[in-house]
């Protein structure tokens, strides 16, 4: 122990060692400690040697000398009295290391948004939260500039379209928006100029084939 230490604590391997001797066990496995004679009748040897009683109850232990601990072994048998149907369950939990899956069901969480009234979780996000559009159907071909993807999106258009295809996706929402080709309703006209903004930004694009 260290005499500068105000506490008294000594917390080297050696210090715990000699305060619990017991289960103090040398290279062969003999409890080194061990006052025990073997169990085996008729034996006077030191039983310094621990063998399980039981496969059920594998914390009690028999003691034996090195001699009889090995008879004992060579007897030992874990699956003893157990039929071969007990003997293939086992093996089939050792398997997934005895955590078998679980029937699949309404976790607890997903329950608990049920009594909401939300069947997905993700739903509170808003109405795409769920949604991952990802790449279109032929994949994404050009990386666009960050107002030529914006313009493609007001225009409900394509990256990998021509010009032409994304001229006709064009022309498509002006029939809707334009006040002179909607009888005269001028309520859209905010997303007109967007939509008119749009197609300049492709027109001009160098990422479009004509």
């Amino acid at each position: 122990m260290n005499k500068d230490d105000p506490f008294g604590f000594n917390m080297s391997v050696s210090a715990s060692k000699k305060k619990n001797p017991r289960g103090r066990r040398g290279m062969s496995g003999a409890s080194e400690t061990s006052t025990r004679v073997c169990e085996k009748p008729g034996c006077e040897e030191a039983g310094k040697y621990r063998a399980p009683k039981n496969p059920d109850v594998l914390d009690d232990y028999y003691w034996f000398c090195k001699e009889h601990v090995r008879e004992y072994n060579l007897g030992w048998n874990f699956f003893d009295g157990t039929t071969e149907a007990e003997i293939n369950a086992q093996q089939s939990k050792d398997r997934v290391w005895e955590r078998s899956t679980k029937p699949f069901h309404k976790s607890d969480e997903q329950r608990a948004w049920a009594r909401l009234g939300v069947d997905d979780p993700h739903q509170v996000l808003g109405q795409n939260a769920t949604q991952n559009p990802g790449k279109s159907v032929t994949g994404s071909t050009r990386k666009l500039p960050a107002t030529e993807r914006r313009a493609i999106e007001i225009l409900e258009a394509k990256d990998h379209w021509t010009k032409a295809e994304v001229r006709k996706a064009y022309k498509k929402l002006i029939k809707v928006l334009h006040p002179d080709m909607n009888g005269g309703d001028r309520s859209q006209e905010e997303q007109l100029s967007e939509v008119v903004w749009a197609w300049d930004q492709i027109k001009a694009s160098r990422h479009f084939r004509t």
